[in-house]
């Protein structure tokens, strides 16, 4: 698989590009959070069927304001609602899924 740097990724990202069709799906979904497009992520991060997806899903409840549901999906994943700041918790996510974790 493809490697990406965290500052390649963001450069794309505010150059407009598409993801790679070679990101994973976690990657893909950070993505398309970052442009707004929640819909998409949340769709992403649907077809992840690990704890990985439901931590992205967590996250992504959270962006929504959905805290109980956000609360599940942390659950799901093993974690608990962080104390950091959503764009705190993006880079975590981005940093874990560049690096395989996530």
């Amino acid at each position: 698989m493809e490697t990406f740097d965290k500052n390649e990724i963001l450069e794309r990202m505010r150059s407009g590009d598409s993801p790679d069709e070679n990101m994973t799906v976690s990657l893909k979904a950070l993505w398309h959070d970052r442009l707004g497009n929640w819909e998409t992520a949340h769709d992403l991060s649907q077809q992840i069927a690990d704890p990985a997806g439901a931590r992205i899903h967590a996250y992504l409840h959270r962006v929504e304001g959905d805290i109980p549901n956000a609360r599940y999906w942390y659950g799901r994943s093993g974690e608990e609602l962080p104390e950091l700041s959503l764009e705190e918790e993006w880079d975590e996510l981005l940093e874990r899924a560049l690096n395989g974790t996530i």
